[in-house]
């Protein structure tokens, strides 16, 4: 079996230009493409990881990786999927975004000489002349087809500004600017920039002549069709700072059953002899499978002693063990007590068990909480600094499957 047809067998693509074609040059491990990643935030997320497992899984077939950072694409911003404007960046935090990207992504991709490179479409976009632009490359595109596009449609209700209608030029001549430096023959991407991709394609065809090639993913969505990755946080991050690693584990060992083996397929490397396997599990024994897509996506973002410590905290808490060593912990200071005693409230907001007072007092109220296995249903529960020093440390719960161990540092 070829990289494309396991690419298939895991459920991966959603749509390609030209089939036989791309099935051919990457089976045979010809060719060059790139995938683009706009520096929006000072960490990759979960929707990142799964274009950085399609880069590994080709590189590793002898194909070779472009890494495009958006330095000049970042300072746009995609409408694809936006009911709003985003935010603009300044230069200076692109910049520092995009340094953080490239260390993320060296732990994924193997950027040895000739196995793959990193560039910055800042270095040919932000240099541009404007009139010229407009003749070499605004001549080739439709604004009736560029309207026609999905990525601009969730942004209609609240207006398209005419700095996010460039983006699919942008995009379309990092594509053309790519195939002349370094022989880039193909893009891939998430199926929601098809409409971006194409117009490369087609810009290439235009000024150059030459065959280019597309691709796009499925986007890892629940069964429900919503994006995974946000957490009650917001965006399950793949730095340990933002998202740590038990929180990460959690994410994938509590996903819905209808969930886990789509997921297995997609974003781990288990062979697809032994994914077979799992995929005989039911009812409970699911949870077999829920435990190894945890360690597996947990062991590839934060290494194989990390996704350990996660699974054996979280085996601690849902089996009949009491083992906390392993368990996120939320140290509170002094300033942290009103009087030497800290609102239960305060304390869901300040362990990140909730994200704002009026959740945690509707967790509350709903009998959803414990402190030391005894349920809080009393809004003005308060802990004393002074009992967390005796008993070294005491354990919250939120929900079914949200534990965070408190320490009085």
């Amino acid at each position: 079996m070829g990289v494309y047809e396991e690419l298939e067998t895991r459920g991966l693509i959603a749509q390609v230009t030209d089939e036989n074609e791309i099935r051919e040059l990457v089976n045979e491990g010809k060719a060059t493409f790139y995938i683009g990643f706009d520096p929006t935030a000072d960490s990759l997320h979960v929707g990142h990881f799964m274009a950085l497992c399609l880069m590994k899984r080709l590189q590793m077939a002898g194909n070779r990786p472009i890494v495009l950072v958006g330095g000049g694409t970042g300072m746009i911003g995609d409408p694809t999927g936006r009911t709003d404007m985003r935010q603009m960046l300044t230069k200076e935090t692109i910049e520092h975004n995009c340094e953080c990207f490239k260390k993320q992504m060296s732990r994924f991709i193997d950027f040895s000489e000739g196995k793959a490179i990193m560039v910055n479409n800042a270095d040919w976009l932000l240099n541009l002349n404007y009139v010229d632009l407009l003749r070499e490359v605004g001549a080739h595109f439709s604004v009736n087809r560029m309207l026609a596009a999905e990525c601009y449609k969730q942004r209609w209700e609240k207006g398209l500004s005419f700095l996010e209608f460039n983006y699919m030029i942008m995009q379309s001549y990092d594509f053309y600017v790519l195939y002349q430096k370094y022989g880039c023959n193909m893009q891939f991407g998430g199926d929601d920039q098809w409409s971006n991709m194409l117009g490369g394609t087609e810009l290439i065809r235009r000024k150059l002549g030459k065959d280019a090639y597309a691709m796009t993913i499925n986007l890892l969505l629940t069964s429900e069709g919503k994006k995974m990755g946000k957490t009650q946080k917001g965006a399950l991050w793949l730095d340990a700072e933002k998202t740590s690693p038990y929180e990460f584990y959690q994410y994938w060992r509590n996903i819905d059953d209808a969930d886990v083996i789509k997921c297995i397929k997609m974003i781990t490397f288990l062979p697809l002899e032994e994914i077979a396997e799992l995929e005989k599990l039911e009812g409970a024994e699911l949870n077999r499978a829920k435990e190894v897509l945890a360690f597996e996506t947990t062991k590839m973002i934060h290494g194989e002693e990390e996704a350990q410590k996660a699974q054996q905290a979280a085996r601690a808490l849902f089996g009949s063990g009491s083992n906390t060593e392993n368990m996120p912990t939320t140290e509170l200071s002094d300033s942290d007590f009103t009087d030497g005693k800290i609102n239960i409230l305060d304390l869901l907001v300040k362990s990140t068990l909730a994200p704002s007072k009026s959740e945690a007092r509707r967790n509350v109220v709903q009998g959803g909480v414990t402190v030391d296995g005894e349920k809080v249903s009393d809004v003005a529960f308060e802990i004393t600094a002074d009992e967390i020093s005796a008993k070294g440390e005491i354990v919250v719960k939120r929900g079914k499957k949200a534990f965070r161990k408190i320490k009085k540092a």
